[in-house]
């Protein structure tokens, strides 16, 4: 097979992956192998690959491939998100373009809209997954909508509530107005903001007294029902029994008191509006106050905004301040910075709302989350330093609101049947429903036309959450044999702005239904930031296209770039750069294996230097591997990959190949030659999972293989005893030769003309690696004596001297002119440095890391002056 001279990533990256593709390398069914299993955290169906999937998902693609050369049977199962949400937010928008309103849809011609949109929007992101490489089992590849994943969904709403951990309640929740639904208190981001703190004026009825009020929301005022004072705030007492007028819409409204207002704060009086506040819905409950909703369901007031209906709530909010203003009732306006809660999709300021919604009792589903992550270690988090963070959102969880009005998603399972508020059941179809409901009422005559199925569609996450066992048929079948065989799953690859949303919720189900842990080990990536440190958004214009950087420098170029600046847990400083550095790496490999390829093979004898550079090779590989196996272990991915990366391009590149070089226009032997071929397919395995289509390609090049035999499907290396002597002798070694390179760098000495090294060995240093030192230091005679020579160029490594006697090249007279201006040179710095150290002033009161750091300019130069002086001896 010809050897282009150039690696081509698009030509290969299209080959193999077909190839892998054809003979089905990444499906899996049970075996007798012990399975590894990955499921991937399934991105938005409508959604395409950003930085944050590349990164994300490659990290995924190292652990399987990495398990399938292991021998483990490796099953990554894919699949979206129906994202009920963003993409309902989307087919409303497409809907409104074209001149239709949802509302004037039925549920059914909604849904068609929904489905025609995500068959032809959904799953780009997965074929572009394909293109960085990834090794998912494509045959399982799953949609939360599936016809088997919503049938998971509902059995486990009705289990629940069977179960009494679902109820129905009115509550006051959390309103996006824009997708005009409820969401839970995981998907409101709090953001400070420069608001306003307006003082208002509410006249006591009946008198001509005022009492002061402070709000940053005035247009709530039309929602008040009564004004709160602490009992014992005596400022206040004559107003007991009175009443207040609320400006503008003019309602007379109660004065009550109660302990929960704080007298030192503000004027010691509140504004109670119980439709729109959490806390004064608690008091309005207490002190049965009337409750009264301002708000449309997209924000805007609605009649009982008077002549403000219709209007947006923050456009109220301006008129609102002009009309206080003129009638008297604006005491004073000052800036204050204000905590506002946003949605997390949609990013609209949230409304409290009082609303029927359902809610999943969380008291006892979070206590064997708790155990598994927090105490018996039984689930890993990877970096373990957000078990805090996890500890402390599931030691202060509250009820999950798992309702949305939207009609993208799994219908409740809910059936009414009247107008009371228990006039409903729950079952996973209308039969049963039927069936529960004539129960229910001893109405044998109830008919399916008698029933009404609630509107509202469940949390996105109440699908997801069930993800590693719907995947595999768990819920509706738990005996099923893949499910008993793939669950539970061994790792999970995802951020950490999702651990409560998904994670913890996975660790829930996954105890709630099967009495196991969903998966071992969580590893938390980090965000990926450009290099100022900037979250990538579009609207910055700072992230960068994911499949033009795959064009512009491979697949493994990418993957190689990303996973060398990141580790666990922590942020990506981006920099495109890293991508070029991947690609160089892909390019040097290349380069290398046409190096050998390019070696004629002869029978001849072994030189003695290919000998002890395999021995030390061997040796270094397996150090290396046993680096690697304990990075992974870890969870260091990139740790890992610098290991292999500093072992390919220094030890293999750099140092093993010109070790074992054949000399000009000669040959290399058979048996050096098969050595190197074996020592880069070890290599290639290591960095397989790292770079799939680099070393596929390079793997088939070495020898025509049988599909049996691709490198997808290797065995990864072994971990075998080594020597570590030899490792540190050649260490030496490589210090020995770098100082005759240095030597004749310095004093213009031809790398082609011979030299000879005559070594003092005080050091007693091993000999093994004198054939290396000789082939490249090109040395004609090494040997060893027991006195120092004189006129000659000399080092020192440790307490060893090395000496290379003069040639005619050398102007004496001038090097030791030169080692004298450097040795004066020193003497002075030495002086300053210890003029310095000696005031004890700068002593006591510097930083111990600057008096450390003189000190070593001491050590240094006081050592350089000794090896200055040896050698002017040595010319001398």
């Amino acid at each position: 097979m010809t050897i282009p001279a150039q690696f081509n990533p698009k030509e290969v990256e299209k080959k193999w992956y077909d190839y892998w593709m054809k003979n089905n390398y990444f499906h899996s069914t049970p075996d007798h192998r012990e399975p590894y299993t990955i499921v991937i955290p399934p991105p938005n169906v409508t959604g395409v690959l950003h930085m944050g999937h590349m990164l994300n998902n490659t990290i995924q693609d190292v652990l399987i491939r990495r398990a399938r050369l292991k021998g483990f049977n490796a099953c990554w199962v894919p699949g979206t998100d129906h994202a009920s949400i963003a993409t309902e937010a989307k087919v409303v928008a497409k809907l409104k373009s074209e001149g239709i309103n949802k509302s004037d849809l039925t549920r059914e011609e909604f849904l068609k809209h929904a489905y025609d949109w995500t068959d032809k929007y959904g799953g780009t992101i997965l074929e572009q997954l394909k293109q960085l490489g990834c090794s998912c089992d494509w045959d399982r590849t799953k949609f939360t909508m599936d016809d088997d994943m919503s049938a998971s969904v509902i059995k486990s709403f009705v289990d629940l509530y069977n179960k009494g951990m679902i109820y129905r309640g009115y509550r006051m929740v959390n309103w996006d107005p824009e997708a005009k639904t409820t969401l839970s208190d995981e998907e409101v981001i709090y953001e400070e903001r420069q608001g306003k703190l307006y003082h208002l004026r509410y006249q006591i009825e009946g008198t001509n007294e005022y009492v002061t009020i402070a709000t940053t929301r005035p247009e709530t005022i039309l929602g008040d029902t009564a004004i709160c004072i602490h009992p014992n705030d005596e400022r206040y007492f004559h107003l007991k029994g009175k009443k207040a007028i609320v400006p503008i819409c003019n309602r007379v409204i109660p004065i009550i008191f109660d302990e929960y207002v704080d007298m030192e704060f503000g004027t010691g009086c509140l504004k109670v509006t119980p439709a729109h506040d959490v806390n004064d819905k608690t008091l309005g409950e207490k002190h049965a106050l009337e409750i009264i909703d301002i708000f449309n369901e997209d924000a805007t007031l609605n009649s009982f905004g008077l002549h403000y209906e219709g209007k947006d709530r923050f456009v109220v909010r301006t008129e609102i301040e002009k009309e206080l203003e003129s009638i008297g009732a604006l005491v004073k306006i000052e800036n204050h910075i204000n905590n506002v809660g946003t949605s997390e999709r949609t990013k609209a300021v949230i409304e409290p709302r009082l609303s029927d919604q359902w809610f999943l009792k969380m008291e006892e589903l979070v206590k064997p989350a708790i155990k598994a992550v927090l105490e018996s270690d039984e689930i890993k988090l990877h970096p373990s330093r957000f078990n805090n963070t996890y500890r402390h959102w599931l030691e202060n969880i509250r009820d999950w609101n798992i309702s949305r009005q939207l009609w993208w998603g799994q219908q409740i399972p809910a059936y009414y049947y009247g107008d009371g508020k228990e006039d409903f059941v729950v079952a996973e179809n209308s039969d049963e429903a039927l069936q529960l409901a004539q129960k229910k009422t001893g109405n044998g005559t109830l008919t399916k036309l008698d029933l009404k199925q609630d509107p509202d569609a469940l949390d996105t996450w109440f699908s997801s959450w069930l993800w590693p066992i719907s995947v595999f048929g768990g819920m509706l079948d738990p005996e099923n044999e893949e499910f008993k065989y793939y669950y539970p799953t061994n790792d999970l690859v995802t951020g950490p702005d999702i651990l409560f949303f998904w994670v913890a919720r996975m660790i829930f189900a996954g105890y709630e239904y099967t009495g196991k842990k969903p998966f071992s080990n969580v590893y938390l990536t980090g965000l990926v930031r450009d290099k100022q440190g900037r979250k990538m958004s579009k609207s910055l214009g700072n992230s960068p296209e994911p499949l033009g950087l795959i064009e512009e420098f491979g697949a493994d170029g990418v993957r190689v770039g990303l996973l060398l600046s990141s580790s666990a847990g922590n942020d990506i400083l981006f920099d495109e750069e890293l991508c070029n550095q991947g690609k160089g790496f892909a390019n040097k490999i290349w380069n290398a294996f046409r190096l050998i390829k390019g070696w004629e093979v002869a029978d001849i004898v072994q030189p003695e230097s290919s000998k002890v550079a395999i021995e030390w090779y061997d040796a270094k590989l397996q150090k290396v591997l046993t680096e690697i196996e304990d990075n992974f272990e870890k969870y260091r991915i990139s740790d890992a990959l610098m290991a292999i990366y500093k072992l390919v391009w220094d030890d293999f590149c750099s140092w093993f190949l010109e070790m074992i070089k054949p000399g000009y226009q000669q040959p290399i032997d058979t048996s050096t030659f098969n050595k190197a071929i074996e020592m880069l397919e070890a290599n290639l395995k290591l960095l397989h999972p790292f770079m799939p289509f680099l070393t596929e390609e390079l793997w088939q090049h070495i020898a025509e293989r049988s599909p049996e035999q691709a490198l997808i499907v290797a065995s990864w290396p072994e971990i075998k005893a080594y020597d570590e002597k030899i490792l540190a002798d050649f260490d030496f070694a490589t210090e020995v030769i770098s100082g005759i390179r240095t030597i004749r760098k310095d004093k213009n000495i031809s790398f082609k003309e011979t030299i000879d090294l005559k070594v003092l060995n005080n050091e007693n240093a091993a000999t093994c690696f004198d054939s290396i030192i000789i082939k490249l230091g090109n040395v004609a005679d090494l040997s060893y004596i027991t006195e120092k020579v004189n006129g000659a160029l000399s080092y020192r490594i440790k307490s060893n001297e090395y000496f290379i006697p003069i040639s005619g090249n050398v102007d004496l007279d001038a090097e030791i002119a030169k080692l004298e201006e450097e040795l004066k040179y020193t003497q002075g710095f030495l002086k300053s440095v210890q003029v310095k150290l000696s005031n004890e002033k700068f002593v006591a009161n510097a930083k111990p890391e600057i008096v450390a750091s003189e000190r070593k300019k001491e050590a240094d130069a006081l050592a350089k002056i000794t090896t200055l002086e040896q050698s002017l001896i040595n010319l001398k």
